[in-house]
């Protein structure tokens, strides 16, 4: 006779289906909650079957309409559309694997705050007409450069245009140039106001003779030990720097006279930053009016120095522009910087519509923390998952602009920021 195998104990008692019955009734009858989704939103969820060890799930019917997959009992994805779905879990009991039993859940996908948004396009045909969207990515002196600028929300829900604007452009002498403005909101042809402020600066300083002369005296600064002369070059370069944005100015006020507008009509703030690397380090000559900050960061990012002053705290009555007379005072020596430093990993220039949610006040803008967070942030530590990545940058420009799109409450300003990295 056969002896049965239980009886030593090492075979399996069956599971009586009294049993099997009982415990596929407690599992159905368990109050399950799903955590709310939000849609476009990375979601995922894992199902915990700590208090059912003898259930297993076989699939999730309709989870293929939300976007969302189910894998090792969690349910991960994007959720493509805002709504409630009724989802069955289907599941057997591992000693009855045949009958496959079914639980209903709910999941709640939330709309995104951005679908509440329209995006309507500007009127090409519209004088002065600029695109919603432009990003770049090139060489930059020795290093590389990214920069993206986008339309906010708060213009695209009206079709209105993209005030922000930015210029690249090698000079003589393999110096390089960037110029970023923020048109005002309150005038009627700021996106012409900007981006006429950056063209016109660019084009000033790509002058073989305006460069030269900045060159000459920038090896002064750098290479004499006569205190006397150091001091006339740099006063000699901050003086040709004065020349290329009162030449900005100017260039506004005929702008605005030849098409019959007000020169606050192209209010638009403007920074810039011309660079070159010399023997004895890289120089950076800077500008800014408004509340655009241009930063440099160090190499092993221990310090963070912002280059020029941004209208806030003594500048209190509001935001400046390169159209108004009164920055043509003698404080405006303050809005000009000669930096030199032996190397740097990032100089970075933005307008407020990166700045505002991103750093919130000013004082950030020197604090190594919110610099760090901020470019954990650019790679992918946000909501969208979206990474820039510096290291393999051959899609670098796309990313960015598709990094620009992030979702913060209250900030739908036009975004536009530049990495020379």
């Amino acid at each position: 006779m056969k002896i049965p195998s239980f009886y030593f104990g090492i075979g399996k008692k069956p599971v009586e289906k009294g049993t099997i019955h009982k415990e596929k009734e407690e599992f159905k009858d368990a109050h399950w909650v799903l955590k709310h989704a939000h849609s476009g939103k990375f979601y995922e969820f894992t199902l915990e079957m700590v208090d059912f060890p003898n259930i297993n799930i076989k699939n999730i019917g309709n989870l293929e309409e939300t976007g969302l997959t189910f894998e090792n009992n969690r349910i991960s994805g994007i959720p493509t559309a805002h709504n409630m779905y009724h989802l069955d879990i289907e599941f057997f009991h591992t000693e009855d694997k045949e009958n496959t039993d079914v639980k209903r859940v709910q999941l709640l996908v939330n709309i995104d705050p951005k679908d509440l948004w329209k995006n309507i396009p500007s009127d090409k045909d519209a004088d002065f007409y600029k695109e919603d969207e432009v990003s770049f990515q090139g060489e930059f002196s020795d290093k590389k450069m990214v920069v993206a600028s986008k339309r906010g929300r708060s213009h695209a829900h009206e079709g209105k245009f993209r005030e922000d604007d930015f210029a690249i452009n090698k000079l003589p002498l393999d110096w390089n140039i960037i110029s970023i403005s923020d048109g005002a909101g309150s005038a009627v042809m700021a996106r012409e106001g900007s981006r006429l402020a950056t063209v016109s600066v660019n084009h000033f300083f790509s002058s073989a003779e305006v460069v030269s002369e900045i060159e000459n005296n920038v090896n002064i600064i750098y290479t004499s030990e006569d205190v006397k002369k150091e001091q006339e070059a740099k006063e000699n370069v901050i003086r040709l720097l004065y020349e290329g944005v009162l030449y900005v100015h100017h260039t506004l006020e005929k702008s605005a006279s030849e098409n019959k507008f007000s020169t606050n009509d192209l209010h638009a703030t403007l920074v810039f930053s011309l660079v070159k690397k010399f023997n004895f380090g890289y120089v950076i000559l800077s500008f800014g009016v408004g509340d655009c900050p241009i930063n440099l960061i160090n190499t092993d990012f221990s310090e963070v120095k912002l280059l020029n002053i941004m209208d806030v705290g003594e500048f209190s009555g509001g935001t400046r522009f390169i159209t108004m007379k009164e920055i043509f005072n003698d404080h405006i020596v303050s809005r000009f910087g000669i930096t030199c430093v032996k190397d740097f990993s990032y100089l970075v220039l933005m307008t407020d519509g990166i700045y505002d949610p991103k750093f919130l006040t000013e004082n950030k803008l020197e604090d190594t923390g919110s610099w760090k967070t901020f470019f954990k942030d650019l790679n992918g530590d946000n909501d969208d998952l979206a990474k820039v990545d510096f290291i393999n940058d051959t899609e670098i420009a796309q990313q960015l602009l598709h990094w620009t799109d992030f979702w913060s409450r209250g900030n739908h300003d036009d975004r536009t920021l530049a990495i020379i990295y």
